[in-house]
């Protein structure tokens, strides 16, 4: 029988709503899901590795990958680009592996370009005040920063439209079930399964 495709899933929302936190999170949960890792032009910050967190490259390098078609998706982000790889997760998917991209709202809505069958989840902050907290909780960035990333947030708040679901991130372990309760559903889609099932009336 057919082996089944591996799910694209996409996690994505304003800067400081958690979402690598999350992820990390889900991935202890599911051992299976692959994390595909980014690329980034932004400096690391403390505790953060090359190659685990991110990619970190300098702008020149970065610039050669958007040329020569290497990235799944790319942008720009508050002076800074972000993109996935894009050999990692065609391969990872064709072994019937779930991906798991933890990228920015601009990103994603490339990806739903080129991969309509992914599952695009939204991950909301339970409030604006609770999300500027976060952001000033880390420490590492100035006032006018902030607000820049606070402006662009409520832009992407704007776009949850264009996903397929929204997980408030109130409490990681609960906005991690949903996120489960997601997958599981989405491999069970009728549209998912129909072309690996009709090879059971084929065969006598």
């Amino acid at each position: 029988m057919k082996k089944d495709r591996g799910l694209l899933i996409v996690l994505s929302g304003p800067s400081g709503v958690g979402k690598g936190t999350v992820c990390a999170a889900l991935r202890k949960h599911d051992t299976d899901i692959q994390y595909s890792v980014s690329a980034t032009t932004r400096n690391p910050r403390e505790g953060e590795t090359d190659g685990v967190n991110y990619f970190f490259k300098k702008k020149e390098e970065f610039e050669h990958m958007i040329q020569n078609s290497q990235l799944l998706e790319w942008a720009q982000y508050v002076d800074n680009y972000y993109g996935t790889p894009r050999e990692y997760v065609e391969q990872t998917l064709a072994e019937g592996k779930d991906v798991i991209l933890e990228i920015e709202v601009q990103g994603a809505l490339q990806v739903r370009e080129s991969f309509s069958e992914g599952v695009f989840i939204f991950l909301m902050p339970p409030s604006l005040k609770e999300l500027r907290s976060r952001i000033e909780g880390r420490g590492t960035e100035t006032k006018d920063l902030i607000d820049s990333r606070m402006t662009v947030a409520k832009e992407e708040i704007d776009m949850m439209n264009k996903y397929d679901y929204v997980v408030e991130n109130d409490e990681v372990e609960s906005a991690v079930e949903r996120i489960k309760s997601i997958v599981t559903a989405e491999h069970c889609r009728r549209e998912r399964l129909i072309e690996k099932y009709k090879e059971l009336a084929e065969v006598e």
